[in-house]
């Protein structure tokens, strides 16, 4: 069992319930904080697990009552602190999710070596005090905003990377798209493909891997639709591949279908995630309001 009070980014507490007495520190914690072996072995060079603060190997087998305790201390990024608007919708021990603009991208890139959510992500944590190394647990696009999440540890990152492959995160999304959907509702379940290795631009081709869209119609306009979009597979470019194929690209979406007068950017908004939180495993629900961008877009296609 989680002790919750002593819970802090870097350091995870557990004390062993009657269930696991006698069990070894491995097995303990194979079986209720899902830690992966290769985790293990990490912790295991590091010398970073302790029982009743006493260092201990690996077969020890423990007691009821025992607390166990994991340090994670990883030395910080070295990204360049920068006081970047950094909208957080959700925070606790493990992760950070920020509500992300439009026109950044994630991480320092040859192209953007500043000015990204690790910037801002640095400044954040060192004006909070906090000490740990931050990673991204999913992507978007540089001009798609909404809800990304950033984990504060290398436990919590694997444990929803796991979620994220096994499908177990929810992600809806809004968009707005050219042209009137017929269909209140429909799922796509068409494979995506790249079709060279440099190749920004995908395709759907049945070469590719299998990618599944579900959309449902919020709002029709004269010429567009305001849809829902939900995420079954998390393949590059998914929505605006699938969108596309079905003959109504995303408004502004200048890759796929064309640049709009409407907006500068392609209308795609990341708004909603359901997830177990890593460390306690209990529900978490975020949601992300549209920018406003969006919400001129909207009034633009409302009232032409």
């Amino acid at each position: 069992m989680l002790v919750e009070n002593k819970q802090t980014e870097d350091t995870i507490l557990y004390e062993v319930q009657e269930q696991d007495h006698n069990k070894n520190i491995k097995e303990v914690l194979k079986q209720n904080l899902n830690i992966s072996s290769r985790m293990l072995t990490k912790l295991k060079k590091a010398k970073s697990i302790f029982i009743n603060n006493k260092y201990v190997k690996y077969h020890e087998p423990v007691k009821t009552g025992d607390r166990i305790q994991i340090l994670m201390k990883e030395a910080p990024n070295q990204f360049q602190p920068q006081n970047i608007p950094f909208d957080i919708v959700y925070e606790d021990v493990d992760i950070i999710i920020i509500n992300k603009q439009p026109g950044i991208v994630a991480h320092p890139t040859k192209s953007h070596p500043i000015g990204t959510v690790a910037n801002a992500a640095a400044y954040y944590l060192m004006e909070k005090k906090i000490e740990c190394r931050i990673r991204f647990v999913n992507r978007l696009d540089m001009n798609t905003s909404g809800l990304l999440i950033l984990a504060k540890n290398a436990y919590a990152h694997h444990i929803l990377s796991e979620q994220m492959k096994e499908n177990q995160v929810e992600k809806k999304y809004i968009t707005f798209v050219e042209g009137v959907l017929k269909k209140d509702e429909e799922t796509i379940d068409l494979a995506i493909y790249r079709p060279t290795e440099d190749a920004i631009k995908r395709v759907v081709d049945p070469r590719g891997q299998r990618s599944i869209t579900k959309y449902e119609v919020i709002e029709r306009y004269e010429n567009a639709t305001m849809v829902q979009v939900q995420l079954f597979t998390g393949r590059t470019h998914q929505i605006r591949v699938h969108m596309a194929h079905l003959g109504h690209p995303l408004i502004g979406d200048d890759l796929y279908g064309e640049a709009s007068d409407l907006i500068n950017r392609q209308a795609l908004h990341a708004s909603y995630l359901s997830f177990l939180q890593p460390r306690f495993k209990k529900r978490i629900e975020v949601k992300a309001n549209l920018l406003e961008d969006l919400n001129q877009l909207q009034s633009k296609l409302k009232f032409p």
